[in-house]
């Protein structure tokens, strides 16, 4: 109606143009009396003939003018109108709530092919949601299927006239509101699209983690036979999928397969990773295999360096597992096994040795751990700390708020007139002091964004890691040095190795040794948990160096209100599936909240039939998650899930904005889908 008012406006303008001109002419004609009389009579002439004229026009010709423009915008809305119905491409008009009020011919034929008669579009569309129907702000596109094909459907909000011949006249205002849907078949496109990617060539490493050692427990005449076995299976599973494997080195395979038997090898979970391990010829250790994807990438050199980037992140996680590079996205299967800890020590010397020569270059080192930090991330901060003295090196340890054990061990270093009143500093101050010549060591943590100060790592250009826990998708990429090894029990025993082999002029003073010490005795719970040779030999080089085992003791005793927090949640924890012990650790009177859960974990775990024991506390506007295991479940696996990490045995995780009872259903999903997927057995 109102395109049909401002077209009737302008016409009766323009009509008004010959009255205009003819004023224009009358007063020519008035000028031209003054000039020459004569000619002005003749001009008269004229001008009355044209003023006549223009009368008519305007008067008795508009009203046939506008009669044949309304009779031309009606053979046109016809023409409209019946083009529209007999179009290929189906359309349809519904209203608000999605009820179908006018479908054209193609519409109806698509419903007729299927035997299909539906009054409302969902019916036919189930992904066209009632969200997507109350959506009205802009145009929306969805992709759904019927009768065996795939459609887009373009859904726009409009309102239709009141002389609209789709619309009954007596609706009310806010029934006019109408859904307009173009469908568009687009299953052609669909499958030459699925087509092309099942197509795309996947990239990928297999490297064996301990085929040194494995070969070296085989008498030399079989070792051969050991590499046969290995590489017949590794190339059948390949074969298997319709790839192509090759070797590249005695323990490292390349191989490429089909996005499409891609997919055949995530549903089969990677099964060669637990074939391999069956081969027995008489060796004492079973080989593990790691597997670095790449796939999703922009070509086959993107691919490639993505699958080289899985295969580190496999590696660094503790290997015996498969990572998927996906574009952006990580993907991790296996990993079920402990990390096989090294018995040589050649990469702790060469470490130890590269992070010397970085020192000798640099005036200042700055040394942090995670936040919350405990007692093992104490003790490698004071171990990197002495290295930096030692060699006349200005030094600085990033903590800020930290866990009640770690406090009196801190207070030690604080009041001893031994140590300098800068040796702890806050993050703002750590920033401050950074500058060209300085070295930041990020210990006990290899995610940046858990680190104390992450604006450090950022705005350092020499940054070193050195930590125990497994790999995640978040690394530190800007370090220039290295040493995660998730075989060892605690940072403070890597930090020990190093001080073994970066000099010989390094002795520990008692309250350092005890300060390593205890981070060893922490994270391996009294030396029961993930030890290996290595651990107990750095424990002897710090007991050599003045630690003492009776001191270290005392510092852990519990006061009695952390005693009775824990014994609380050991009574009123719930057994779920008949394996997993659940408990709630109330923070309420406990100076250390989350250290009294993680103890309390390490209780169910002797309770009998128990695979894994998982405690939530509740803790400054977060459920921490402690989740403890001896060797049937790795609750590593677990706590990823969650968005957390550790070990296989040893794993924790935060759960901002969510409740007891929410993380708990959480946590149990978690363990059915697990049990499901068979990563539980």
């Amino acid at each position: 109606m109102k395109n049909d008012k401002r077209s009737s406006v302008s016409i009766s303008v323009y009509l008004r143009w010959p009255l205009i001109l003819a004023g224009l002419v009358l007063i020519m004609n008035l000028l031209l009396i003054a000039l020459s009389p004569e000619t002005a009579i003749y001009m008269a002439i004229f001008t009355v003939l044209f003023i006549a004229i223009a009368v008519w026009i305007y008067f008795y010709s508009k009203r046939g003018l506008f009669g044949g423009l309304v009779q031309f915008a009606q053979g046109f809305d016809n023409v409209q109108k019946r083009l529209m119905n007999d179009m290929n491409l189906p359309y349809v008009i519904c209203d608000g709530q999605g009820y179908i009020i006018w479908g054209n011919r193609s519409f109806k034929d698509m419903l007729e092919a299927e035997h299909v008669s539906a009054s409302h579009i969902q019916a036919i569309f189930p992904d066209i949601t009632k969200e997507i129907l109350a959506e009205q702000d802009e145009a929306a596109f969805i992709h759904s299927a019927f009768g065996g094909r795939r459609f887009q459907i373009e859904l726009m909000w409009t309102k239709l006239a009141d002389d609209d011949d789709l619309m009954p006249a007596l609706l009310e205002e806010s029934e006019k509101d109408v859904i307009v849907m173009s469908i568009f078949d687009e299953t052609e496109l669909v499958e030459t699209r699925q087509v092309y990617q099942e197509s795309m060539l996947c990239e990928g490493l297999i490297y064996l983690d301990n085929y040194d050692e494995a070969l070296e427990t085989v008498e030399e005449v079989r070792r051969s036979l050991l590499t046969a076995l290995v590489d017949r299976k590794i190339s059948n599973y390949i074969s298997s999928m319709d790839g192509l494997v090759r070797k590249l080195e005695k323990d490292k395979y390349f191989f490429i397969i089909m996005d499409k038997d891609m997919q055949r090898m995530i549903e089969d979970r990677f099964s060669v990773l637990d074939d391999v391990k069956t081969i027995n010829i008489g060796n004492d250790m079973s080989l593990t295999l790691s597997i670095g994807i790449g796939m999703g990438g922009d070509g086959y050199k993107s691919n490639y360096e993505a699958a080289r980037t899985a295969i580190d992140l496999a590696l660094g996680r503790g290997g015996d597992q498969a990572v998927v590079r996906d574009g952006d996205e990580i993907l991790y299967y296996g990993g079920k096994s402990s990390a096989m800890e090294k018995s040589t020590r050649v990469k702790a010397r060469v470490k130890a040795h590269a992070f010397k020569e970085l020192l000798d270059s640099k005036d200042k080192l700055i040394v942090m751990g995670h936040k919350m930090a405990d007692v093992d991330c104490l003790g490698a901060a004071v171990g990197f700390w002495k290295i930096a003295n030692v060699y006349g090196k200005k030094a600085h340890i990033v903590m800020g708020d930290s866990d009640n054990a770690v406090k009196p061990i801190r207070k030690q270093f604080m009041e001893s007139p031994d140590y300098p009143k800068d040796m702890f500093i806050t993050g703002d101050k750590a920033l401050e002091l950074l500058d060209n010549n300085t070295i930041v060591v990020v210990a006990d943590v290899n995610r940046p964004s858990y680190s104390e100060e992450p604006r450090l790592i950022e705005a350092c250009d020499t940054v070193v890691v050195v930590d125990h826990h497994r790999r995640t998708s978040e690394v530190i990429s800007n370090a220039v040095l290295s040493y995660v090894e998730p075989y060892a029990s605690s940072a403070s025993e890597l930090v020990a190795e190093i001080l073994q082999y970066i000099g010989d002029d390094i002795r520990l003073r008692p309250q350092e040794a005890d300060a390593m010490y205890a981070g060893m005795v922490v994270d391996t719970q009294n030396f029961t948990n993930q030890t290996g040779v290595r651990t107990f030999e750095a424990a002897a080089f710090l007991k050599r160096n003045g630690a003492d085992i009776i001191r270290v003791r005392k510092m852990f005793r519990d006061n009695l209100a952390d005693y009775r927090a824990k014994a609380q949640a050991i009574d009123k924890a719930e057994i779920y599936r008949d394996a997993f012990a659940i408990g709630v650790c109330d923070p309420e009177g406990t100076e250390s909240p989350t250290v009294v859960g993680a103890q309390a974990a390490n209780s169910l775990l002797e309770i009998r039939s128990i695979k894994a024991a998982i405690v939530l506390t509740p803790y400054d506007g977060k459920v921490y998650l402690s989740a403890r295991s001896i060797d049937e479940v790795n609750v590593q696996l677990m706590m990823e899930k969650l968005g957390g990490g550790g070990h296989k045995s040893v794993a924790g995780a935060q759960l901002a904005g969510a409740t007891i009872e929410e993380a708990k259903e959480r946590l149990k999903a978690i363990i059915d889908e697990m049990l499901d997927e068979g990563d539980i057995t």
